[in-house]
């Protein structure tokens, strides 16, 4: 069978979720993991560190458990937001990122 390129929708986990689940945070909660879910890794962030600066003090703990993602990665998502001058490159991850190629090229040959 072959891998889904697709992340899964996450559960939320909070204690609204869990007791009233037809409700409209639940609802909510329910909206952001899909949109969520559709994103690549770069505006996954950026989306959820735009959240996390919308909903102010606390906002940042609430996604975490809303969507599963780090804190570091909610964070990092927020200062790339919040920075202006950054250039928008089409690349999801910086350049030498990934695995090394398993051959070292030789040169002169």
């Amino acid at each position: 069978m072959k891998p889904s390129n697709k992340s899964s929708i996450h559960q939320c986990s909070c204690k609204t979720c869990q007791r009233h689940p037809s409700s409209s945070v639940a609802k909510e909660h329910c909206a952001i993991n899909l949109v969520v879910a559709g994103l690549n890794e770069k505006y996954r962030r950026r989306f959820m560190g735009l959240l996390a600066l919308q909903w102010g003090h606390g906002g940042t703990a609430r996604l975490i458990e809303i969507s599963g993602m780090s804190r570091n990665t909610i964070h990092r998502g927020r200062a790339e937001i919040q920075c202006a001058d950054m250039v928008t490159s089409g690349r999801v991850r910086l350049a030498g990122a990934g695995r090394p190629p398993n051959e070292k090229v030789r040169r002169g040959s």
